[in-house]
């Protein structure tokens, strides 16, 4: 069993910047072996899927934030990252990381952004 909390999210204006955190309760190694992803969901809309870190560090992003954001992982810490610029209103959503391994699936609680003049 995994758990996972998210950390970062807030108020923030279109064009500015946040950096969202998720750290895992799983040891450095079991940590290190996950492929970690982080997702969003808007108010009535489907969760979607924002980017993707595998154990290797390979990544893939969303079309709509491509450019804008950047995932990354630090295992030491055992926590992946995720940096948002030039954000938009848009990007408004309840933000959750993924851990995934095999069939085992773990999410965290989920943390806000807005972006709102």
């Amino acid at each position: 069993q995994v758990q996972l909390v998210e950390s970062g999210g807030g108020l923030v204006q279109p064009g500015g910047s946040l950096r969202l955190s998720c750290t895992a309760s799983a040891s450095e190694i079991i940590f290190s072996i996950y492929a970690m992803d982080w997702y969003r969901q808007a108010p009535g809309k489907q969760r979607e899927l924002v980017a993707i870190i595998t154990r290797d560090g390979n990544t893939a992003y969303a079309d709509s934030v491509k450019g804008r954001f950047t995932i990354s992982r630090d295992n030491a810490k055992k926590t992946v990252y995720l940096q948002m610029n030039n954000l938009k209103p848009d990007d408004t959503a309840v933000y959750y990381c993924k851990a995934q391994y095999g069939s085992n699936d773990y999410w965290g609680q989920g943390t806000q952004v807005t972006v709102s003049a």
